[in-house]
């Protein structure tokens, strides 16, 4: 192949895979939230994660919204960041799930960068919370983006049946899945196993017991055969 012909082939292909890379580009770049699936009325850390600025303009700030599902929340402290929450009122007042009663939840978490965080670097930040006991529910995070040149904001929800990968800044997402039920399978496994050592080690002592009264016959036999022996040699 000369040098004429693989320009012409590598030019497509170059240009195929900088539309490949744009394409994939606006997904990678979208504020996400790990795990994106967990166990229903789990305790667990959420992490939102940014990796880019507003248009090129460094991050000053990332506000998080808190679905009304979660009252509770505990943030991480990062050392590049203030943290603070800000709270409201609930409705009525709820039971928490160590009996207090609450009359007002977390209703965002806002991380303040001390030095603005430069377009084309990441950051994260943990929230531990404590998930409703809802299976197949979606919570959404919406988050708001501050930059020194504007603010973009992660806060669009798809309508029932809208495919999210159609929307231009979605807000995180978690969704919680049924219980896993596999340490209820292993705590009856473990409990199956200790019943047949139990069965397993009355049968040995009953075997025991058997060998040994075996045993303690024969020996009374010799002894009484003995005595016997002994009083057959006198009388004669």
């Amino acid at each position: 192949m000369n040098t004429r012909t693989a320009a012409r082939l590598g030019a497509p292909l170059a240009a195929a895979a900088l539309l490949t890379l744009g394409l994939a580009a606006p997904a990678s770049a979208h504020v996400t939230i790990t795990p994106s699936e967990t166990e229903a009325g789990a305790s667990t850390v959420l992490t939102v994660s940014n990796g880019h600025g507003c248009e090129g303009s460094p991050t000053t700030g990332i506000t998080i919204q808190m679905p009304e599902q979660i009252n509770a929340v505990t943030p991480t402290r990062n050392p590049l960041y203030d943290v603070t929450k800000t709270m409201e009122k609930l409705p009525e007042p709820v039971t928490d799930a160590h009996g207090n009663e609450i009359t007002e939840r977390v209703a965002t978490v806002v991380y303040t960068a001390k030095t603005p965080l430069p377009d084309g670097y990441r950051d994260t930040f943990e929230l531990s919370v404590q998930l409703p006991d809802t299976p197949g529910e979606t919570l959404a995070f919406p988050v708001i983006q501050t930059c020194e040149k504007g603010e973009s904001a992660w806060v669009e929800v798809p309508a029932e049946g809208q495919d999210p990968d159609e929307l231009e800044r979605p807000a995180p997402t978690v969704t919680l899945t049924e219980a896993d039920d596999a340490d209820g399978s292993q705590a009856a496994a473990e409990e199956e196993t200790s019943v047949e050592e139990a069965d397993a080690t009355d049968d040995d002592v009953d075997r025991d017991v058997v060998g040994y009264a075996a045993f303690a016959a024969a020996l009374l036999g010799i002894v009484l055969g003995g005595i016997a022996l002994a009083r057959g040699r006198r009388s004669s």
